[in-house]
């Protein structure tokens, strides 16, 4: 269906619209229609008006019609700004900016098939007799918005597929990267773990060299001391026997002195006298002990 320059779904959209703006219009037009009849039930109940009567009732009945047809305009205008926004919603989504010529909306000829296609439309019933009866209306816009639009979606579509493609090849890229990285913060993280163990087996190589040192030092001092000790204890030995030496002397002069005096002669002499009387006391006990 090319009626309009739409596609079908839109032809029908265009025509839903219509019928709901057909149906408000007979209803506001019923509504004109009681105005006046409430007021010949009302006011037309006498043969004979005056002028004044009669330019009151006709006062009265432009101010009813007149805010009824305000009120149809307005909320047609209002509806219209509810199926431009509802229209303008749908195209941001698809990225879309368009454009409205308020100059076409006075376009006689376009009116007149607008008219004739509403005409054409509701004489009849079927949707089979719809499509044979109704005129085909021209494009409201001869520069072919509708291919434009198709071929702009078209170009957005191949374009979003190639963003796409290249969107998975850099997320394929960032995930070679991030496994790149963590590859290298796992090698980075041996190579410091190694140089702390390198770096603790050079200190314990310096502790183990500091002991070493401290180790030979403290030897050497106590070869040293050990050899003092010895030379001391070699000079002690010798101190005691020299020591020694003099004491036997000492001794042996001290002897000899002492034997030399009274007291010496007198205890020899009666160590003698007391050897005697053992002997012979012991003598004796012999001979006691043969007589038993």
């Amino acid at each position: 269906m090319a009626d309009f320059g739409f596609n079908d779904h839109h032809q029908n959209e265009v025509i839903n619209y219509m019928r709901f703006a057909r149906s408000k219009r007979l209803l506001r037009l019923k509504t004109i229609d009681s105005c006046f009849q409430d007021l010949k039930d009302s006011r037309l109940v006498e043969e004979t008006f005056t002028v004044d009567e009669v330019a009151d009732m006709l006062d009265g009945l432009q101010v009813v019609v007149r805010g009824e047809v305000e009120m149809e305009l307005i909320n047609t205008a209002h509806t219209n700004v509810l199926l431009l926004r509802q229209l303008f919603s749908q195209a941001e989504k698809f990225y879309l900016r368009l454009q409205t010529d308020i100059s076409e909306l006075e376009n006689r000829e376009l009116l007149e098939q607008v008219a004739e296609f509403e005409k054409t439309d509701f004489k009849s019933n079927s949707k089979a007799n719809q499509e044979s009866s109704k005129p085909k209306l021209a494009p409201l816009n001869e520069g072919g918005v509708s291919e434009l639009l198709n071929k702009e979606i078209s170009r957005l579509q191949e374009e979003n597929d190639k963003l796409k493609s290249r969107l998975r090849t850099l997320e394929s890229q960032a995930m070679s990267a991030l496994d790149e990285k963590t590859k290298a913060e796992r090698a980075l993280k041996d190579l410091q773990k190694i140089q702390g163990d390198q770096q603790e087996l050079c200190n314990l190589e310096d502790t183990v060299a500091a002991m070493q040192a401290d180790f030979e030092k403290s030897l050497n001092a106590n070869a040293v001391s050990q050899k003092e000790l010895q030379d001391n204890l070699v000079s002690a030995k010798h101190d005691l026997l020299r020591v020694q030496e003099q004491l036997s002397l000492a001794e042996k002069e001290l002897e000899k002195k002492f034997q030399q005096t009274a007291a010496y002669r007198n205890m020899k002499e009666i160590l003698s006298k007391k050897n005697d009387q053992i002997k012979d006391l012991r003598k004796r006990l012999q001979r006691y002990e043969s007589d038993e």
